[in-house]
């Protein structure tokens, strides 16, 4: 997919932090963005922030039901008609002691960095195969490197690393690419945390969306299909 010009992506959690980040270098790149967030007032003001009006696109969706995801798809085809990247980047964190965890954060991180990512594939994986397209969740660091108080999220990502992997391997079949990104410390508002100078250590949002135009920009014969990408020098915190 050398050429992005007018191209169509579709990013969940589209609002802030990484989905917004990712959304900017993609307009930068000259592609038409959809972005999605439970709130349609924070998702309009997000996509007031991107500008380029004619090219952003902001959906209301709870990536918890498959229903909001597929009527998402059907507002982007129905706009653009055509859908040729997925990010599905909407997630959340929970971290306590596996016997302090409670019912309702370990369904949430389930229902949303999980299901979530199944629902984003299933509504949207018949335009990509018209598209032959890219569908790319965003897993972390912690898919691969477990931790005290993390036995929910680890979950959740080890779960998001081997679903994508298997999609990969299940979609190549229709020349859909499929891959997984695997972040470390990241300055976004992830847990309600608030972006500020002491962040300037971590990776940026931009960052990753510089890293899914090098994925886009790859000769199709080549797919990075895990990438693991991390902090350059954690100690200047």
């Amino acid at each position: 997919m050398t050429e992005l010009k007018n191209k169509v992506a579709y990013i969940t959690g589209g609002s802030k932090g990484i989905g917004f980040g990712v959304a900017a270098q993609l307009l930068r790149a000259g592609m038409r963005v959809a972005i999605s967030g439970r709130n349609l007032k924070t998702v309009q003001k997000a996509a007031n922030d991107l500008g380029a009006s004619d090219k952003v696109l902001a959906i209301a969706s709870d990536v918890t039901k498959h229903g909001d995801e597929a009527a998402a798809v059907k507002s982007i085809l129905d706009k653009w008609g055509q859908l040729d990247v997925v990010l599905a980047n909407a997630g959340v964190g929970h971290f306590a002691p596996v016997d302090e965890l409670s019912e309702d954060d370990w369904h949430q991180m389930v229902d949303t960095n999980l299901n979530g990512v199944f629902h984003t594939l299933k509504a949207t994986v018949e335009a990509l195969k018209a598209s032959k397209g890219y569908y790319i969740t965003l897993a972390s660091l912690a898919g691969t490197n477990f931790f005290a108080n993390g036995a929910g999220y680890n979950a959740t990502k080890f779960g998001v690393v081997g679903f994508t992997q298997a999609a990969m391997l299940d979609l190549r079949q229709y020349d859909i690419k499929v891959s997984t990104i695997m972040p470390g410390s990241v300055a976004s508002h992830f847990n309600d945390h608030e972006p500020s100078e002491a962040d300037a250590w971590k990776i940026q949002p931009e960052d990753i969306g510089e890293l899914v135009l090098d994925l886009l920009r790859m000769n199709p014969r080549t797919l990075p299909s895990k990438i693991e990408v991390r902090p350059t020098r954690p100690d200047l915190k």
